[in-house]
């Protein structure tokens, strides 16, 4: 891959498996020093497996234990890699959780644990990036942005999902705040898009894909006829951090195979 990221420095969140650590994988192998975060201790290894990955294919990088939905624990994380490193240039907020259940039996703990990885994490963290992007200004030598963010979020930030309330409307409220972000932030340079991926083959929806009947029934929302993978959003990530992009900001980038096309009028309705 071409080192459109080199000598840059990008924090994936919830990069110790998934889309998380594709982009990783993605971003290294295009130049950038990448800090894999992870959620809690236990997860180390996995995060250490994804840095292993990276490293020995000649990329460099980190791992970083920090719950993004702590204020406290976010502030810490990008504290620690601006000392380390100097800056940091891109952030991947790709933190994200499910805690699935029929809206009438639905918590306020279930409802409070994805609104806050999922979307007061992507706040959290974005503000934290946006500080160090305001402080450091544009580096020349490296980018025409002063900053890159590149939100995670889902087709779900526009197809409704019964069953699934918390999960699609923290996906809508990153649509909303990736939006009034890159509104308020493009005169200053500092670019902010999102990745929208449909049925991506992680563990997070194993149960979607992991038979060939699931794998069947799935493909009947995907009218490409694959399933995805964690590199398809890693290419797309690495396009959205470089230069090639730098027209581009406030963009949902659908990478869904066509899942958002509404596959079920293709016969007519």
């Amino acid at each position: 891959m071409d080192q459109k990221l080199q000598n840059q420095v990008a924090i994936i969140t919830g990069a110790n498996s998934g889309i998380g650590a594709g982009v990783s994988a993605a971003v290294a192998a295009a130049g950038s020093t990448v800090v894999i975060n992870y959620p809690f201790p236990a997860l180390q290894p996995a995060a250490e497996a994804v840095l292993k990955n990276i490293t020995s294919q000649g990329g460099n990088g980190i791992v970083y234990c920090c719950d993004v939905s702590k204020e406290e624990e976010v502030q810490q994380m990008f504290a620690a890699v601006v000392r380390q490193f100097g800056t940091v240039d891109i952030l991947v907020n790709n933190a994200g959780i499910q805690e699935d259940a029929p809206f009438e039996e639905m918590t306020l703990d279930q409802w409070n644990a994805v609104l806050g990885i999922n979307l007061t994490g992507q706040f959290l963290c974005a503000r934290e990036a946006i500080r160090e992007f305001l402080r450091r200004g544009i580096d020349p030598a490296k980018s025409k942005a002063a900053g890159k963010i590149i939100c995670i979020s889902s087709v779900h930030e526009v197809i409704p999902w019964a069953g699934h309330a918390n999960y699609a409307s923290s996906k809508g409220g990153i649509m909303m705040l990736m939006k009034s972000m890159a509104q308020e932030f493009a005169p200053k340079k500092i670019r902010i898009n999102s990745i929208c991926p449909g049925a991506i083959q992680t563990p997070i929806n194993k149960a979607a894909w992991d038979t060939p009947e699931a794998l069947q029934s799935l493909l009947t929302l995907i009218p490409y006829q694959r399933i995805g993978e964690p590199d398809d959003i890693g290419k797309a990530a690495v396009w959205l951090a470089s230069d090639d992009s730098d027209y581009v900001t406030g963009a949902s980038l659908f990478v869904d195979g066509g899942m958002t096309l509404y596959p079920g009028f293709s016969t007519n309705g």
